[in-house]
């Protein structure tokens, strides 16, 4: 993965770029060296970072609440200074929304934008998708692995001596000579087979899905009645795509939102309700927002590319 690939030419956004970096976790070596790179090759970008993290610190600081609804009569012309108190919440929002214990506990895991694919010792293949994290816990009678985070899909080898077990949101996955993919949302999971079976186990019960359908469950609940999935669309990231028909404007943004630091945020509740059809390309999340924009006829107000806010 390039660390320079798309890095703004700007320095302050070049800065909130390396803010959202160390806030995700201690730089790696690579990072590291880029960022001394960066940091030698002109005094500006050193105080441009100096800057942005005397804002972080500031925003950390702050009371975050939604902005008020505005008279419908002066939406079209909301005034720059409430744009921008939105902007502030926003970057607070992206700065300190993240829980980082996922990727702390984590044997693999990836960061916006990033897949990557390994070969477990038993050799299964896994293969995670961006802002994903997965726990390992082998032993010589099972193998269980925990998806803390995000999405991922798994090739399991053969061994009836030692189950494959993936748990997730509460419920256990268990691959009856399958292949299968388990994605990760903020009230629970959902499985996708897309080779042989998969035992799927929540709230007590248990169900089987075979190949080509999916089951989703609530934490603590019952996994649903398998069910026929698009699995060419519920996969699609692994071919670097996404795939929504008649999807809401927010859970749109949410998944573009793996694919890039910084966050599009809906000035007013019914316009990230609006439905969305297309297919995207996930290492060009902006171009996917620009043309979500076009075609919904919308406007956006651009504090740097990590603040986009979403008007009428």
């Amino acid at each position: 993965m390039s660390f320079d690939s798309d890095t703004p030419e700007d320095p302050h956004d070049s800065a909130v770029d390396w803010i959202l970096r160390k806030k995700e976790g201690p730089l790696t070596r690579k990072e590291q060296a880029a960022l001394d790179a960066w940091l030698a090759a002109d005094p500006a970008h050193a105080a441009a970072l100096r800057e942005a993290e005397g804002l972080s610190a500031e925003f950390s600081r702050l009371n975050m609440r939604r902005p008020a609804t505005q008279p419908r009569a002066g939406r079209r012309k909301r005034p720059l200074a409430a744009a921008a108190a939105c902007a502030v919440a926003a970057m607070a929002f992206i700065l300190f929304r993240g829980d980082l214990s996922p990727f702390v506990f984590s044997d693999y895991s990836t960061g916006a934008g990033e897949t990557r694919r390994m070969t477990l010792d038993d050799g299964s293949r896994v293969e995670l998708g961006a802002r994903s994290a997965v726990a390992l816990h082998f032993t010589a009678a099972s193998r269980r692995l925990t998806l803390l985070r995000g999405e991922a899909w798994f090739d399991v080898a053969p061994d009836a001596s030692r189950p494959f077990v993936v748990e997730a949101a509460g419920g256990t996955a268990t691959a009856l000579g399958t292949s299968f993919d388990v994605a990760l949302d903020e009230s629970g999971a959902r499985v996708t087979v897309t080779e042989h079976r998969v035992a799927v186990a929540s709230g007590g019960k248990e169900v089987i899905a075979q190949d080509g359908q999916e089951t989703s469950f609530l934490r603590g609940s019952s996994a649903s009645a398998p069910a026929a999935a698009n699995v060419a669309k519920l996969t699609a990231w692994r071919r670097g795509r996404l795939i929504v028909e008649d999807e809401a404007l927010g859970d749109v943004l949410a998944m573009l939102g793996r694919y890039r630091h910084g966050v599009v945020y809906c000035l007013r509740r019914e316009i990230c309700a609006r439905r969305v059809t297309g297919v995207y390309r996930t290492d060009d999340p902006l171009q996917a927002v620009a043309d979500i924009e076009a075609a919904l006829g919308l406007s956006a107000y651009r504090l740097s590319n990590y603040l986009i806010l979403l008007h009428e």
